[in-house]
């Protein structure tokens, strides 16, 4: 396996855990605070990534990091970590979590324009198709959760702006270090920037008085979240980041899916119509990823 088919196969596993994860969190974020729920999470997350790096013995590459390369990790914390998870997870509290994900996935829009200006990188036209067909597909299935933009949604795409920006950003920074080390900084610096938030407006101490149950909420989607980043910055070294939030759209449709087959939602023509786009829009993905472009095969170093 070449490093290109290797960073399509866990940028394809990041959309999966995404998908479900943004189902899990719906619920969670009904139970908890938002703020102190992103904070737990990242702070686990963050301590997850530290024994990754321990692990893979990468102690050499943190102490080769030069000082405007920990520069970049604090600002990809705050950009990344920190800010968009405290904004997306108090929207989807309002918005719920199919419109959470559709207005989430949208960010292969603003990555794309970003990476073609700062980047130089270019999607092909298949696959930009296919992204067009999987984002209307899943629009019709979720039609009513759009229907009365609000705060939620608002929030939602505030976060999904800021993590447009710290992909581009991170990918960058991919080039000359890991994606344990970039994964680990992110989540470590943004839970550090959240715990002076959290301190700031008196929320710290509502953790003290968390229930059992709501602990348990937290524990499942953090370990959702650890398997994101993980395979999410490590496959994102190896493709371009257009192409990677291409492939994370996959994700919208495993949490439309799974909304209607737990929660039981009755589906009607237009519904059906997109789950048909889904499908379509799954296979042209497919074809379209298996033509390389330069751009594509010189991000895989």
């Amino acid at each position: 396996m070449n490093n290109r088919q290797k960073g399509l196969m866990l940028v394809a596993t990041t959309a999966l855990i995404s998908g479900i994860s943004i189902f899990i969190n719906g619920f969670s974020v009904k139970m908890i605070d938002p703020s102190v729920f992103s904070f737990l999470k990242n702070s686990i997350v963050g301590i997850g990534l530290i024994g990754v790096v321990l692990a893979s013995r990468e102690i050499d590459n943190i102490r080769a990091l030069k000082a405007h390369q920990w520069a970049y990790l604090a600002l990809i914390g705050l950009v990344g970590g920190c800010i968009p998870f405290l904004l997306f997870f108090n929207g989807m509290a309002l918005a719920g979590s199919s419109a959470g994900s559709l207005i989430h996935k949208s960010m292969f829009l603003f990555v794309a324009i970003g990476s073609a200006i700062f980047l130089k990188e270019r999607l092909n036209a298949k696959i930009l198709l296919a992204a067009t067909i999987l984002i209307c597909g899943n629009a019709l299935i979720i039609k009513g959760s759009l229907a009365n933009p609000g705060l939620g949604q608002a929030l939602v795409l505030a976060a999904t702006l800021f993590w447009a920006v710290e992909n581009l950003m991170s990918k960058h920074l991919l080039k000359s270090t890991t994606g344990n080390i970039v994964a680990a900084g992110r989540m470590v610096f943004g839970s550090s920037f959240m715990a002076v938030y959290l301190g700031l407006t008196g929320q710290l101490g509502s953790i003290t008085a968390m229930t059992s149950e709501q602990w348990l909420w937290t524990v499942i989607p953090t370990l959702f979240l650890f398997g994101y980043v993980l395979t999410w910055y490590n496959g994102l070294k190896h493709i371009s980041v257009s192409l990677a939030t291409v492939i994370l759209l996959i994700g919208s449709p495993v949490t439309t899916l799974l909304n209607f087959a737990i929660l039981h939602k009755p589906m009607d023509i237009a519904q059906w119509t997109g789950a048909a786009l889904l499908i379509i829009g799954s296979i042209a993905w497919l074809i379209g990823q298996q033509r390389k472009t330069p751009q594509q095969n010189t991000s895989a170093a």
